[in-house]
């Protein structure tokens, strides 16, 4: 990026392309869910809320990383378009200030429409957004603790919609958050071996460079298969939501055996997560609704 290239329009794009516009509704959806389920209609604490969780949340989680990642990327080929941007030194005080900014306002909105307990559960979920990534914690480079953490950005917005919308929490629905845990460490965990060769060129630790790529892969099926076995517990129609770790479980499988030295081979497969999340998403939202008409 040359000196012209840094105009409105250019730090724009940076920005858009940092902050995964393909992975918004996996943080906007929980939340919207969760929040819509619990209070059955749709008021300013959930469009804030989503709007939130769609964009700015976003932008903080995935921009630090790109911030703080910036010496594992210009390694990694594969960065640039859906898996994130490479961003110039002179972005990173940018996107640092972009992500700041752009969450204040929602912040302190959800704070006043919130109560203590929801203002708990949202500096959390914003703690681990900022310091996965940023220093002196950098629990993304914490073996385990980095896949475990990866899930709370995931599962927290819908923890946050339970707890701002003042649902009563039941064992079954916390099952459902541990199967979205489950889900979201077997998530990091197979998007981590791709990243194996450039991690341990740039000095960075993670699940799959301390336990190798064969072993991180086998790990992400056992908990996809965790996480649907945990949902045969819930009340029906939510059971069905099992089936749902299949098509994650196909997609993963072909790279059990893969090696450190092969393992930039998962990066087909994480392109095929992708898709899959969108159809995941699309049999959630189906059982949502038969759940809804149930219940109502």
């Amino acid at each position: 990026m040359n000196d012209s290239a840094l105009s409105a329009r250019s730090v724009a794009k940076e920005l858009f392309v940092s902050s995964r516009p393909v992975s918004w509704i996996n943080t906007a959806y929980p939340f919207a869910a969760a929040y819509l389920l619990s209070t059955r209609h749709i008021d300013a604490a959930f469009v804030i809320g989503v709007l939130f969780f769609l964009v700015p949340y976003n932008l903080a989680m995935y921009g630090i990383n790109d911030v703080f990642d910036y010496e594992s990327d210009l390694r990694n080929p594969r960065k640039g378009g859906t898996h994130g941007a490479v961003l110039d030194r002179r972005m990173h005080r940018i996107t640092l200030w972009a992500a700041g900014i752009s969450c204040a306002p929602f912040v302190v909105a959800l704070v006043i429409l919130g109560t203590p307990w929801s203002w708990l559960v949202l500096a959390a979920s914003l703690f681990f957004v900022v310091f996965y990534s940023a220093p002196p914690l950098r629990l993304k480079e914490r073996p385990f603790a980095d896949s475990v953490t990866s899930s709370i950005h995931f599962f927290s917005p819908a923890v946050y919609g339970f707890v701002l919308a003042g649902a009563t929490w039941t064992w079954q629905l916390l099952v459902i958050v541990v199967a979205f845990a489950l889900w979201g460490v077997a998530s990091h965990a197979f998007g981590a071996v791709q990243d194996v060769v450039a991690d341990r060129a740039a000095g960075i630790s993670s699940i799959a460079t301390a336990r190798g790529a064969r072993w991180t892969v086998r790990f992400a099926l056992a908990c996809y298969a965790l996480a649907g076995v945990a949902m045969l517990a819930t009340a029906w129609p939510g059971q069905l939501a099992a089936l749902l770790v299949v098509p994650y479980l196909v997609v993963v499988w072909p790279y059990r055996s893969v090696t450190d030295e092969t393992a930039e081979r998962a990066t087909a497969g994480w392109d095929r997560f992708l898709w899959v999340n969108q159809i995941a998403g699309f049999g959630a939202t189906l059982l949502l609704i038969w759940w809804w008409l149930l219940t109502a």
